[in-house]
């Protein structure tokens, strides 16, 4: 379950999120779908949780490739401090 303020740690990047930074959790849309806030908290991107993944899809219209998603693990705070 995601929770707003969990921290994620992004485990494979692309454009908007850097491979190993820690990312927020913002505003949870349903147990699904919810906000990653980026590196300044002001803008964010919606993520999916799926059975496997927490993962942030990015439309062609961005100029990216469909595919090219950004792959998140949650951890806790602990993990988060050091």
């Amino acid at each position: 379950m995601i929770n707003t303020d969990d921290k994620l740690r992004c485990i494979q990047g692309n454009h908007f999120y850097s491979k190993g930074e820690i990312y927020k959790v913002g505003r949870i849309v349903n147990n699904k779908y919810f906000q990653i806030l980026t590196d300044n908290d002001a803008d964010h991107w919606y993520a999916t949780l799926d059975d496997k993944d927490i993962y942030v899809s990015f439309d062609s219209n961005l100029g990216l490739a469909e595919n090219e998603k950004a792959y998140f693990e949650k951890i806790d705070e602990l993990q988060a401090e050091s």
